[in-house]
Formats: C-alpha cells, structure tokens, sequence
C-alpha cells in the first residue's frame, strides 16, 4: 500500500513538472483564459470612443415641435421629438423633414443648457431633409472631413435624443453603402448601419471614430414594415446632405431639374440587340407625356450614352446630373438610336413638387 502511494506522488510530480516545462506562464501565475488567450494586464489601455463623443456631441442638439390646438388656436401642445445637427457657426440646423413637417413652433435645446426657437428654412421630403436657424452665438458645429469616403465595416456613433431621455450615443459600423431610399419615393443612396436608431434619434448625427459627421439619422428600417427587424438603420450620407442644405438655405426648397424619362443600365445582350457597342449608358424605357425629354424628341429604346459632355455609366448617375441643373438650361444629349449616334438638346423642366 505504502509503495502504491510513493508511485503515485511521483507520478504527480513528473506531470507536474511537465507542465511548467511546457507552459512557462504558470510559474509566474499568469491567467490564462479558456480561449488560450492571455488576460489582460492590469494596466493595459481601455479602448473607448470617448474622444469621437466628446468632439462630437455638442453639435447635437435635441428638437421638440408644438401645433396650435384644434380646438383652441392661442394653445400650444406638444407635438414632435427629434434631434438636429448644427452645421454653421451662423446657427444653421440640419435635421429630418418628418421631425418638423407639421410644426408651428420649434424648439431647440443645447447641450450646453441653451434653448431657442428656431425659425424653419425649408424643408424638402425627397430626401426626409429640413433646415431650421437659431439666432445664438459661439454655437459648437460639429466636425466635417470632406475627405472621408464611408466603407463597410468602419465604426459609427449615432447621437441623437431618443424617447427624450438626453443625448446617448449608440455603436456599430456601416454595414452597407449606396441603399436606395426606403420612402417618399427617394432615388438617393442611404448608408445602412447597425447602430441603433430610436424615435427622438431622427435628424441626429452619425460620426465616424474621429468625431466626424458622416450622416443624418433618418429612420430604422421596422418603423417602415411590419417585419420584426433589429440592426437595420439608415442615415443620409453627409455630401447629400450639404448639397440639400445649400439649396435650402437658397431657395427655401430644393429645385430640381427634370425631363420625364425612366431607363436602365445597359448590358450585352442589349448591345447585341440595340447593335451598339456602348457597354455603358442608360437605355430609355419610358418617357412622360408632354415631358421635356418627349418634346426634345427622345424616344424609347434610345441609348444615353452623355449628358452634356459626361459619360454616363447608369440610370442614377444620370438623375444626378439632371437633377443637379437649373430648369430652363438647355443640355446636349448624346444618344445612340438604331446603331447611330446624335446630339439631342434638351430643355430641362423642373420636377413636379410631391
């Protein structure tokens, strides 16, 4: 029995000093976690947003709207929740149009305690945009880098005011770019991420890691459906939105040009049959009664291939351009039509008001 013992507590030993031979971290007593992972030291640096937030978050600005009564038009009762961002240092806001569509008053609170009416400077449903003004001095207008291109996968902050809690910043990346509108018949690209968006969120910023804008919070993607869906938000992208804003702050509305037709991208079977070798354009498939494309003399199946001097490579690109000109400016169009080429002008109209 005695000598059963012994081989058993050397046995335990030679294992034992296996062990330390093989995994050296034990001697020092370091943890190791069952992902074979070491834990981190206890001095190790905490990876935090805080800098993005804190560079950021004072550009946010909570909305609340009022209606006068139905019953009583001196009474004033609240009617609206949102979020803006300040652009200018001359108290321009950027925010969405369905936060203050229906407004008679509008009210505007900072993060740093101070609250103004806003007077509202237009609004444009198109692309769920408006622009309100506060007449306040040294206001905090959030960070802009023009040079940033948003891509999958980059880390996001949405900032807003949702259920009218307080600012909170919310976290996730862009999990798609170049998503076509989701409502009011918007033809412009969203930003998709998963970084929650709630009621009172709408109008907020999203921000890169640095604390740059990279759009406006417009919706979630159950509040449109009946689908149960988590993680689906869309923002408005920020060179959009600046666009949007200048016409605004111009005009009061967003003017845009029209000439009544509906196309699709090009490919080779079309080429083959249209008997072209263009692989890029847009191909006319409708065009509007009494529209400025019908009275130029485009007709269906004709081949876009410019528009005043650009290439054009899809439907949406040319949209843009034409959207982009003042109605009442005459553009060349270059169409292909039976394998031939030629040079319509074309008298841009204006795009009927939803």
């Amino acid at each position: 029995m005695l000598a059963f013992f012994a081989r058993s507590v050397a046995y335990g030993v030679f294992v034992a000093l296996g062990l330390l031979l093989t995994i050296p971290s034990l001697k020092t007593g370091q943890l190791i976690s069952h992902s074979g992972l070491n834990a981190p030291e206890q001095n190790a640096p905490i990876l935090s947003y805080n800098y993005a937030v804190r560079r950021a978050s004072p550009g946010v600005v909570n909305i609340y709207t009022r209606r006068f009564s139905d019953k009583n038009r001196l009474q004033l009762n609240a009617e609206g929740l949102g979020s803006g961002v300040i652009m200018t240092e001359t108290g321009y806001i950027v925010t969405n149009y369905h936060v203050v569509a229906q407004a008679d008053q509008i009210i505007v609170a900072l993060q740093d305690g101070r609250i103004s009416t806003a007077q509202l400077i237009g609004k444009d449903q198109r692309t769920d945009l408006a622009v309100v003004k506060v007449e306040l001095d040294n206001l905090p207008v959030i960070p802009f880098n023009n040079e940033y291109n948003p891509a999958v996968g980059d880390i996001v902050l949405a900032i807003g005011n949702p259920y009218n809690l307080g600012q909170t910043t919310t976290f996730g990346i862009i999990s798609a770019t170049g998503r076509p509108g989701m409502s009011f018949n918007q033809r412009q690209d969203f930003l998709q991420t998963d970084a929650a968006i709630n009621k009172g969120n709408s109008g907020g910023a999203l921000v890169n890691s640095q604390g740059e804008l990279v759009g406006i919070n417009t919706a979630s993607f159950q509040q449109g459906t009946d689908i149960d869906t988590y993680g689906i938000s869309f923002a408005i992208p920020y060179p959009l939105t600046i666009k949007v804003m200048r016409k605004l702050i111009a005009d009061g509305r967003v003017i845009r040009g029209y000439i009544g037709v509906e196309g699709r991208e090009v490919n080779q079977v079309m080429a083959r049959l249209l008997n072209v070798d263009q692989l890029s354009g847009v191909l006319v498939s409708a065009i509007s009664k009494n529209s400025p494309a019908s009275n130029a003399g485009i007709e269906i199946n004709d081949l876009i291939v410019e528009i005043n001097g650009t290439p054009i490579s899809n439907f949406r690109y040319a949209l843009d351009i034409v959207a982009d000109t003042r109605p009442g400016m005459k553009l060349p169009f270059k169409v292909i039509r039976q394998g031939k080429s030629q040079e319509i002008m074309v008298t841009i109209g204006e795009d009927p008001v939803l």
